[in-house]
């Protein structure tokens, strides 16, 4: 599940996730209370600065046409189903595509259809106000939610320095929390969901079959 903590917001400019289309960039900044605010544009006002830019027009590289997606996807198929998105993302916003799927494999078990107690959606498990922010028109479509995740962990991963378990943990916790506890906060849930990620990502790493990989682990 993504948390994020926006205290303002300015209106959202661009859409991620379609071939060809430039993303807007995502401004921040840090109030005197500690709350960290994130917009797609400064509206103005000096201190937003640049925090990721957006892809510039790039192509993703995604095959064109739709993925059919089933009510709830629990056919073994799944695990590859988003193979292009999954690499045309963590490619186009340079973080390990295994990284990716085993954040994908912990939150919703490849299942597009999954919703948390909480109200997050999809294969990446989005908020909804983290999918408005990253740009996600439709949380529910595979893709969109691909992207917008994939661009959030862009943004964290540079707020820790590229620190995996960091990275991992503000996925899960938020930036805020980990960044007030100065390491992985000490959430049971969050410990746990660090643990589980990072193995999941050595499986993907070291074993090459995406399925058997993905497979419960003992």
């Amino acid at each position: 599940m993504v948390l994020l903590r926006i205290a303002r917001t300015v209106p959202l400019l661009a859409v991620l996730g379609l071939p060809a289309v430039a993303a807007a960039d995502i401004y921040k900044y840090t109030d005197a209370d500690g709350v960290i605010h994130f917009a797609t544009s400064p509206d103005g006002d000096k201190r937003w600065r640049v925090y990721i830019h957006g892809n510039g027009g790039q192509h993703t590289g995604v095959a064109p046409g739709v993925v059919p997606v089933p009510p709830s996807d629990h056919d073994i198929a799944r695990f590859t189903r988003y193979d292009d998105w999954i690499h045309a993302a963590a490619t186009l916003y340079q973080i390990p595509e295994q990284l990716v799927r085993a954040i994908i494999r912990c939150e919703s078990d490849y299942d597009p259809r999954a919703v948390s107690v909480s109200g997050a959606r999809g294969l990446m498990q989005l908020m909804p106000d983290t999918a408005s922010l990253m740009q996600v028109r439709d949380i529910d479509d595979p893709r969109e939610n691909i992207f917008g995740g994939v661009r959030f962990l862009r943004i964290l991963a540079n707020s820790f320095n590229g620190d995996l378990e960091l990275t991992v943990a503000a996925y899960n916790a938020g930036e805020g929390e980990v960044m007030r506890s100065g390491g992985i906060p000490a959430i049971p849930e969050t410990r746990d969901y660090v643990v589980k990620v990072t193995r999941f990502y050595r499986r993907y790493r070291t074993i090459g079959d995406v399925v058997e990989a993905s497979l419960a682990l003992d």
